[in-house]
C-alpha cells in the first residue's frame, strides 16, 4: 500500500472543515450511491455493519427532520442539500448469517442486550465516520452534529423498526464564507503516548 499524496491528505484532514453554510448546488443521487458503495467496504467488528443511513433530500423529509432539530442547527441543516441520518439497527445480528457466514456469529449477540447496544453504537459510529471521510474523498463537504431530539427523529423516520438514530451529517458543497476560525487541536503529547 502506498501513502496518499499531500493534496489527498489535505482534502481528507488538514484543509477539511466542518461546514455550516452551503452553496445551492444539488448532490446527485448517483453520488450518494457511490458514497455508500465506498463506505460499505470499511471494517466493522464481525462485519456486523449495523449502520443504516437515511439521505434526507426531499422537502417532505426535510420538514420531518426540522421538527427534531435543536434551534441552533435548523438553518444550516435546512440549507444543506442532503442531511444523512446515521443510525444503527439494534437487530443487526439477524444479518450476520449473511455477513459473517463462517461462524454462528448471531448467537454471540442474541439475548445479550449489553453487547448488542455497545456493538451497534460503536460500529455505527465508525461507519458514520467512514461516511464523512468518504464524502470528503468524493469532493463533498461535511458538517457532522448531534443537536437533535432522538426520540422525535426516531418517531419520524424509524417508527415500528429496530433502528435508532446516532448522529447527523450535512452534505453538500460548503460556502467558505460560513466557516468559523479553525479551532486548535491537542498535540501528540497531550493526547497520545507510545507504550
Amino acid at each position: 500500500m502506498t501513502t496518499l499524496d499531500a493534496a489527498a491528505l489535505d482534502q481528507l484532514f488538514r484543509s477539511a472543515r466542518t461546514h455550516n453554510a452551503w452553496q445551492a448546488k444539488d448532490v446527485p443521487d448517483a453520488l450518494l450511491h457511490q458514497l455508500y458503495d465506498l463506505v460499505k467496504w470499511a471494517p466493522t467488528s464481525a462485519n456486523s455493519s449495523p449502520a443504516r443511513f437515511v439521505f434526507v433530500k426531499s422537502p417532505e423529509a426535510k420538514a420531518k427532520l426540522k421538527d427534531a432539530l435543536a434551534p441552533g442547527n435548523v438553518e444550516k441543516t435546512m440549507s444543506a442539500p442532503v442531511t444523512v441520518i446515521v443510525a444503527q439497527d439494534m437487530a443487526f445480528y439477524d444479518k450476520l448469517p449473511q455477513l459473517f457466514p463462517h461462524a454462528d456469529a448471531r448467537s454471540w449477540f442474541a439475548g445479550n442486550d449489553a453487547l448488542i447496544e455497545s456493538t451497534a453504537f460503536r460500529n455505527a459510529s465508525l461507519q458514520g465516520a467512514y461516511l464523512l471521510m468518504a464524502a470528503r474523498a468524493l469532493g463533498l463537504d461535511t458538517g457532522a452534529m448531534s443537536g437533535f431530539d432522538a426520540a422525535k427523529l426516531d418517531a419520524a423516520f424509524f417508527a415500528g423498526t429496530t433502528i435508532k438514530s446516532n448522529f447527523l451529517i450535512n452534505l453538500g458543497y460548503g460556502d467558505v464564507a460560513g466557516l468559523f476560525p479553525r479551532s486548535p487541536r491537542l498535540s501528540f503529547d497531550e493526547a497520545a503516548r507510545i507504550a
